[in-house]
C-alpha cells in the first residue's frame, strides 16, 4: 500500500509548466489492494478497530483530543490531527480503507502555478505549486507546510524502462496512444500504462520529468509524448487508476494561487522528506 500512496503522493505535488493553459482538470481515483496477505491484514485490522473494547478505546481517544494540552500538541502537527480524525472516522464507519484512499483529484493551472486539490482520504487538501515553492494549504486550520522536492534523477538500477504501444483509446473525445512505464522501488516492480494525447499543444510537460517523490514515480517520463489522461499504476501490493473526467480552459483568479497572508508555517507530516 505504501507504493500506491506513494504514487498518489507524487501525481499530487507535481507542478504544471503551462505555456497558455489556465483552467481545471479533474481526475476520479480508484485503487484497489490486491495483495493477499495485506488484504488479510487489513480485514484482521478492521476486524479489531470493530471489537466493542477497541471501540471503547477510540472514544476515549475521541475525548482526550478535546483536552486543551492535546489540542495544544496536535495543533503543532495539523496534518497528523487531521489524518488521526480520518482514521478514527474511517474505523467508526466500518470502511477503514476506504477513508484513507482519494476519490477526486481537482488540479488548477494558471500561467506556471499549479493548485491541486485531493478530495477525500488522508491526502485530503490543497498543494500550491508555484515557480519558487511547493507548499500543502490546510484551511481548515489557516496553516502551510513546505513540499519536498524531487531531485529528478534515477539511479541506474532504478531507471524506467519505456515502452510505447500501438494500442489506443478515446478519452474524453481524445485519441490516446498507450505507454508502459516499469521501474523498481525498493526491489518490488511498478509497472504504470499512460494513456496520453498530443491534442494540448498549450501544456508543455518538460518539468514533470524534473520532478519526482520517491524513485521511480513520476508523472510522465523521458520518451512519453503528450499529456496523460489516464493513468494505470499497479504493483504486487495492489493498482490506481486515474482517469481526466473532465478538462475545461477557464479563467482563474489568482488569489487562488497565493497562501493567504494570515496563514501560519507548520513543519508538516512530509516536512522531513528532501
Amino acid at each position: 500500500m505504501k507504493n500506491i500512496i506513494i504514487a498518489a503522493f507524487a501525481l499530487a505535488t507535481l507542478s504544471l509548466n503551462a505555456q497558455s493553459f489556465e483552467g481545471t482538470i479533474k481526475w476520479s481515483m480508484k485503487m484497489d489492494i490486491t495483495d493477499p496477505a495485506m488484504k488479510a491484514k487489513m480485514a484482521e485490522g478492521q476486524k479489531q478497530m470493530n471489537d466493542p473494547a477497541t471501540q471503547a478505546k477510540m472514544k476515549e481517544m475521541q475525548e482526550k483530543m478535546k483536552d486543551p494540552q492535546f489540542k495544544a500538541m496536535m495543533e503543532q502537527n495539523p496534518q497528523m490531527k487531521a489524518m488521526m480524525e480520518k482514521a478514527m472516522q474511517g474505523a467508526s464507519g466500518g470502511d477503514m480503507m476506504g477513508s484513507m484512499m482519494p476519490k477526486q483529484m481537482i488540479v488548477r493551472i494558471k500561467g506556471a502555478n499549479t493548485l491541486t486539490t485531493m478530495e477525500g482520504g488522508m491526502m485530503a487538501g490543497d498543494m500550491l505549486h508555484t515557480p519558487d515553492k511547493s507548499v500543502r494549504i490546510d484551511r481548515e486550520n489557516k496553516t502551510y507546510s513546505l513540499l519536498p522536492s524531487g531531485n529528478g534523477q534515477h539511479n541506474e538500477d532504478t531507471k524506467p524502462t519505456v515502452t510505447k504501444t500501438s494500442e489506443t483509446k478515446s478519452i474524453l473525445g481524445h485519441t490516446c496512444t498507450k505507454y508502459i512505464v516499469t521501474s523498481s522501488e525498493h526491489n518490488m516492480e511498478v509497472k504504470v500504462s499512460l494513456w496520453t494525447t498530443t491534442d494540448f499543444k498549450d501544456i508543455d510537460l518538460k518539468a514533470f520529468s524534473q520532478q519526482r517523490v520517491g524513485k521511480g514515480q513520476s508523472l510522465t517520463y523521458e520518451g512519453v509524448d503528450g499529456v496523460p489522461l489516464r493513468i494505470e499504476t499497479a504493483t504486487k501490493q495492489g493498482n490506481m487508476v486515474m482517469e481526466v473526467t473532465d478538462i475545461k480552459r477557464e479563467s482563474l483568479n489568482a488569489s487562488l494561487f497565493t497562501v493567504p497572508s494570515d496563514y501560519k508555517e507548520t513543519q508538516g507530516m512530509f516536512g522531513g522528506m528532501r
